[in-house]
């Protein structure tokens, strides 16, 4: 830190001072030093040299130590790191921390703002403002202040949960410990991307090889690990930043709060926040993408890693409208550079079999560095994609990571193709299990007919069933869950849960330990309890993942509801249940089927009756739909609504708990009906279902 003006780090000697003065100049110190925290870290314009702020932060734990009674919650001291954590508590997000939607190309942008204009039935002429933003390369986190006080962080976790890092986010000199200006919020959280610049990543890597250490291999890679470190002090010395970009639960104490995003991020720097400076307000499509051509070609020269731009609607009233899909807003989408390319050599093509017994084809690579990550193997989809781009085993090929994530090849440099080489034969038979692989008509993908007596399937299943967004047991990863099956200590998903009688038998495994295998049961006990959109997601039936467990989840409420609905369902195709069930919005034939097929099988239906002894599955519930007055109701709208497009009425309704139904039954609670309603009406007024008029519909919900 260094600048040309010179401040006293104090008047009175420390041990001179009263228990009064003592208070007055640790309140002092502590505004001075965040203030100066400000201009360094933020803006670049240090105003006092190292030495001084030295001084300053000395003197501060100077009177700490005579006067520890004094210690105050936004302490500079503070930010040099606490004792060490044993583990990260976890920390359910008042609002879900939402990932993002991607856009590839002009299209896929030009596609984001139709939507916007569909779902909100606006006009052509209408301007739709987005803000654009570059995309930080972090890792993103939410800061919770009460009473303007930094109290938690957490990072974001699986969206609903995080990890309570609040100690290692005190060490950040980007994190203010207490808001700046008056009248702030009674709550409020702030989010935003810790990150690494690249000059501190080049410094860290270098002290850390000196040490013997392995390098990370990416600023974003660092600066998650240094996040996440049990020992705040480590985390303090790693020097990360923190850019704000939006808000999640905020109650105002007084006033309206903004109505524009670009007001929100005005706020924030108000509250002593850093916001990106590239951020821009764009009115156009095109001007959206001009935007992020010119970020895309700064991109080299700016101090961070960032991986595209984000665009988001800029009125904060149209945000609450569109509201989210799956986990992601309508509102907002990241436009992703470019992939990285390369070339490099196929050396085989090997066949994997998947939890629910598909045959995916994968290039193992003569390895190659693209964009900083070494890549061995890219997938190749299946047979058809092989077929059109005729990849073949010894081809040269052009080799990319697909939105910098996922390794796939581009095309295949035919004239390096060697003399000998031939077209490679899709196996008819499961390389796993010998059974027969099927291709059904219509799809592009070969399977398995092995089901339970294939171990691959089996094995992917219980990987699946304990992997992040299901159960999300740390330590019992892919090569555990392989080495576990094939010695018999789990053959079903209930096996996981008994392991705890099996703790010495793990623990005298090779590479195991009785600290290994504590571990291990104590992360498994923990995970005893989860809810029912997890639960059903856990279960790896096909076709069915997060968004549509949730959707379930939201429809059915409890898990013996929903188990007695499929087994019904399953039971007649031509019943009330099935019918329910394929009525619901956004689950079609197809997915009702897959749900009917497993519970269908006696296997499946035993395997849950053997998780039930284990479990607690918890009901769903919604939190931004507790106090609505339509949670847990059934409804369906028929004709053309005046106020909101049918999409927005079907998202809001969603938001609020309601379940939202194609067909009208004698389930259904409310049937919405607008101008040239049709038979839904009419068989509403015949079953004796409650019919609402828009107007109505829009009291009903307001409370």
């Amino acid at each position: 830190m260094s600048g040309k003006k010179t401040k006293s780090a104090g008047v009175l000697p420390v041990e001179s001072l009263s228990h009064a003065e003592a208070a007055a100049e640790l309140a002092r110190l502590a505004r001075d030093i965040a203030g100066h925290d400000r201009l360094y870290h933020q803006k670049d314009t240090p105003e006092i040299t190292d030495a001084e702020y030295d001084s300053l932060r000395r003197r501060n734990e100077a009177i700490e130590v005579l006067f520890p009674e004094l210690k105050r919650e936004d302490s500079p001291s503070l930010r040099v790191g606490a004792p060490a954590a044993p583990t990260f508590a976890k920390v359910a997000h008042a609002r879900p921390m939402l990932s993002l939607t991607n856009a590839f190309d002009e299209a896929d942008v030009r596609d984001f703002f139709a939507r916007i204009r569909r779902f909100l039935g606006l006009a052509e002429n209408e301007t739709i403002e987005v803000m654009g933003e570059p995309k930080i390369d972090g890792i993103s986190a939410s800061l919770r202040y009460e009473a303007g006080v930094f109290v938690r962080g957490a990072t974001r976790g699986d969206g609903e949960i995080g990890e309570d890092v609040t100690a290692n986010l005190r060490t950040l000199a980007a994190i203010p410990a207490q808001l700046a200006g008056p009248d702030p919020p009674e709550i409020v959280e702030v989010r935003g991307e810790v990150h690494m610049q690249r000059a501190d990543f080049l410094k860290l890597n270098q002290s850390r090889i000196a040490e013997g250490e392995p390098a990370f291999a990416n600023p974003r890679n660092s600066a998650a690990g240094s996040l996440r470190q049990l020992d705040p002090k480590i985390t303090a010395r790693r020097n990360l930043r923190f850019f704000a970009y939006a808000l999640g639960d905020i109650r105002e104490s007084r006033g309206v709060g903004p109505r524009t995003h670009a007001a929100l991020l005005q706020r924030l720097e108000g509250w002593g926040f850093a916001v990106n400076p590239m951020t821009a307000l764009c009115t156009t499509v095109d001007a959206a993408l001009a935007f992020y051509r010119g970020v895309e070609d700064k991109r080299s020269a700016l101090p961070y890693d960032i991986d595209g731009v984000v665009y988001k609607v800029n009125r904060l009233d149209w945000q609450e409208r569109l509201g989210m899909v799956s986990r992601a807003p309508r509102w907002a989408i990241a436009h992703k550079f470019k992939a990285e390319q390369g070339r490099t050599v196929i050396q085989n093509i090997l066949i994997q079999v998947g939890r629910t017994g598909a045959l995916t084809p994968v290039a193992e690579l003569q390895p190659i560095n693209i964009g900083g990550v070494v890549v061995q193997r890219a997938t190749l989809h299946n047979e058809d994609e092989i077929a059109r781009k005729d990849i073949r085993i010894g081809d040269t090929v052009i080799v990319q990571r697909a939105g910098d994530v996922i390794p796939q090849i581009v095309a295949v440099v035919t004239e390096r193709r060697p003399k000998d080489s031939q077209p490679f034969a899709f196996p008819k038979v499961c390389p796993v299990c010998g059974s027969l692989a099927i291709r059904e008509p219509g799809e592009v993908a070969w399977r398995c007919t092995g089901g339970l007596i294939c171990s691959a399937q089996a094995v992917e299943r219980l990987h699946h069933f304990v992997s992040r967004d299901a159960f999300d047991i740390e330590g019992l990863g892919e090569k555990h869950i392989a080495a576990f099956f094939t010695d018999g200590l789990i053959k079903s998903p209930a096996d996981i849960f008994r392991l705890h009688d099996r703790k010495e038998e793990i623990a005298a495994r090779e590479g195991w330990g009785d600290i290994s295998a504590a571990k291990l049961i104590a992360a498994i006990e923990a995970k005893r309890e989860i809810p029912l959109d997890r639960f059903i997601y856990a279960l790896g039936i096909r076709q069915i993942g997060q968004a549509t467990a949730r959707l379930l989840a939201r429809h059915y409420g409890s898990f013996a509801a929903f188990r007695k609905a499929m087994t019904e369902a399953a039971a007649d195709a031509e019943g009330e249940a099935f019918q329910e069930l394929d009525s619901i919005s956004q689950i079609g034939p197809s997915v009702a089927a897959d749900l009917v097929g497993f519970f269908a099988e006696p296997h499946n239906l035993a395997a849950l009756a053997a998780l039930e002894l284990e479990l607690r599955i918890g009901d769903f519930i919604s939190t931004a739909a507790q106090d609505s007055p339509v949670a847990g109701k059934t409804v369906v709208f028929t004709g053309t609504l005046m106020t909101m497009t049918r999409h927005e009425a079907k998202a809001k309704a969603e938001a609020l708990g309601a379940k939202v139904a194609e067909s009208v039954s004698k389930k259904t609670d409310y049937v919405v009906v607008g101008d040239d309603a049709g038979s839904k009406a009419a068989k509403a007024e015949a079953l004796g279902v409650n019919t609402l008029t828009e107007d109505e519909w829009l009291r009903l919900i307001a409370g």
